[in-house]
């Protein structure tokens, strides 16, 4: 996917896990369980070599107040029940489930930075170069690439650790979208780089 070996900086590096919820990631672990199967890599590897990761989630206080009636969006998340916290639903997928201490941002809409205090914990870590992985490519991975980039952040996506429902929508964004605004990776480039290290 890319034409130079990809490269890291460890002292400003942040990988972003995004959305890898349980009704999230349901639909595409019937599709890909693969995919899964990369993520944990890329996370156990992520952290062996001592790098912060920092786990996004979406998920509403019960009753959602969160969610009003101009929500086209989320009203339907409202209405189904789902997303709630301290749900099933909601908990973060076993394949890249938290270790103590890792942090975990819970956002209120599809951006990772909409409705969290993630701009401030990256600074606040001095984290300005950010690898992100999400489910699913056309929701929280592009809204939050459009907010990373206006921010200035240096992006880096792992392409095959990101899914969508359509796959022309993935394929069209990660070869053609995202590339304007951000490295784009397979997860054995980041293997690759995180084993020279």
């Amino acid at each position: 996917m890319m034409d130079a070996p990809w490269r890291i900086d460890r002292e400003r590096a942040a990988l972003l896990i995004m959305d890898y919820q349980n009704e999230i990631a349901a639909p595409q672990e019937e599709r890909d369980p693969a995919l899964f199967e990369r993520a944990a890599r890329v996370v156990d590897a992520w952290r062996t070599a001592g790098l912060p990761v920092y786990h996004v989630v979406i998920h509403f206080r019960e009753g959602y107040p969160e969610v009003g009636p101009r929500s086209r969006m989320f009203s339907g998340l409202k209405a189904a029940g789902r997303l709630r916290e301290g749900t099933e639903g909601a908990a973060i997928h076993r394949a890249v489930a938290p270790l103590p201490g890792e942090v975990i941002v819970t956002k209120k809409r599809v951006g990772a930075f909409s409705g969290s205090d993630l701009d401030l914990i990256l600074s606040g870590n001095d984290r300005t170069s950010l690898v992100l992985m999400g489910i699913a490519t056309s929701g929280v991975v592009l809204s939050t690439v459009r907010a990373a980039a206006d921010a200035d952040y240096e992006l880096t996506i792992i392409a095959d650790c990101c899914a969508d429902g359509d796959a022309e929508v993935h394929r069209v964004l990660t070869e053609k979208i995202f590339p304007r605004q951000a490295e784009v990776i397979t997860a054995d480039d980041l293997l690759r780089t995180l084993a020279g290290a």
